[in-house]
């Protein structure tokens, strides 16, 4: 059993509060990730659980022990930096096997663990060299295979790809999915990337400021983001937000100045729109129309995106371009065409003045 449960964890530094009071569960061998802003508190609450960091208040507990005072040796759990942190005079074997030496392990023992480990992440040719003699991805791996030989109860994982160009991250992703599914083991991994986050984490929980704004699968926290924040963090392309005014004696949405939309376009409740402020529509929720939908955009930029295409539109009134992406790589748009707009059969996101989610 190694769940991970924070209670009122808080972290400041000096004056200024990292992180206000946090509470969160991570269940036995699941794979949650912690994704946010730079400077949001992830990192921090990482090494929380870690040891690395002291807390001011609240408990930290791992399988149900209390390791809040405790040192990090102490809490079963192996950490992975975004720096490989790897010793430069030690060969692959020696970096692995340097943590199962250093607790009394028998020399046969070490060797064995180490030699099991390396060829489960393909390191075996490379048990002599020394980390300046390998690729980044090659260090990354034998930074996790540190972590592994000495079988923790949770592994924590901060940015570890973020030194990787774009291919070779893609590849590390699906290495540590299989890991994970291989070894079953509680993992924490903190990223910046909600590529990463969506596509890794069996649960997300999305930092801002320090507080976790929801937590959810990657598939709730896109269809059902809480608030503004969630809604806008996650999706590439970034979700369009459109603020509007509700017009009950027309039952119609007013966006600036000269748009008036009807709720039919959006298959939408006349009474959850009037209690909202901000619409939520994803670009790959958008479609061009034929018909006449009243919403109409005129295409300012295009970026050609292999298998589709992402148009930015201006709409009359409205500050900020709107993105549409259109699954049609050849489609025969341009720049300063007019466009009708129709919204597909999907979730409509509505939310208040607040950010709240209506």
């Amino acid at each position: 059993m190694a769940a991970i449960e924070l209670k009122g964890v808080s972290k400041k530094f000096g004056d200024t509060v990292v992180i206000p009071g946090l509470d969160l569960s991570v269940e036995d061998g699941e794979f949650m990730v912690f994704v946010g802003p730079s400077g949001c508190g992830k990192s921090t609450m990482l090494r929380m659980i870690a040891g690395l960091e002291p807390l001011n208040s609240g408990e930290i507990a791992i399988g149900g022990e209390n390791v809040s005072q405790k040192g990090p040796s102490e809490r079963g759990a192996a950490m992975v930096f975004q720096s490989y942190a790897l010793y430069p005079h030690m060969t692959v074997e020696q970096n692995m096997g340097f943590g199962l030496r250093m607790s009394g392990l028998a020399k046969a023992e070490v060797a064995k663990q180490v030699h099991d480990t390396a060829d489960r992440l393909q390191l075996s040719p490379l048990l002599k060299r020394y980390p300046k003699q390998l690729s980044g991805g090659q260090r990354q791996r034998v930074a996790i295979g540190r972590a592994i030989v000495r079988r923790p109860k949770v592994f924590l994982f901060d940015e570890p790809l973020s030194n990787l160009d774009a291919s070779l991250r893609v590849q590390m992703r699906i290495e540590l999915a299989k890991l994970h599914a291989d070894l079953q083991t509680t993992m924490v991994y903190v990223t910046h990337d909600q590529t990463e986050a969506m596509t890794l984490g069996n649960r997300i929980a999305v930092f801002n400021q320090g507080r976790i704004e929801q937590v959810g699968t990657p598939a709730e926290l896109y269809q059902k983001p809480a608030n503004r924040f969630v809604a806008e963090f996650l999706g590439s392309p970034k979700i369009n937000m459109l603020g509007y005014t509700w017009d009950a004696a027309n039952q119609v949405m007013r966006i600036g100045p000269h748009l008036a939309l009807s709720p039919l376009l959006f298959k939408a409740d006349p009474h959850r729109l009037a209690q909202g402020a901000l619409l939520g529509l994803r670009p790959e929720h958008c479609t061009l129309s034929e018909q006449d939908t009243g919403f109409v955009g005129t295409i300012e930029f295009m970026e050609y995106l292999g298998d589709s295409v992402l148009a930015y539109l201006r709409l009359s009134g409205v500050e900020e371009l709107f993105r549409l992406k259109v699954n049609q790589p050849h489609s025969p748009l341009k720049v300063g065409q007019a466009v009708m707009i129709a919204y597909a059969n999907a979730e409509l996101m509505v939310f208040g003045v607040d950010g709240l989610a209506v």
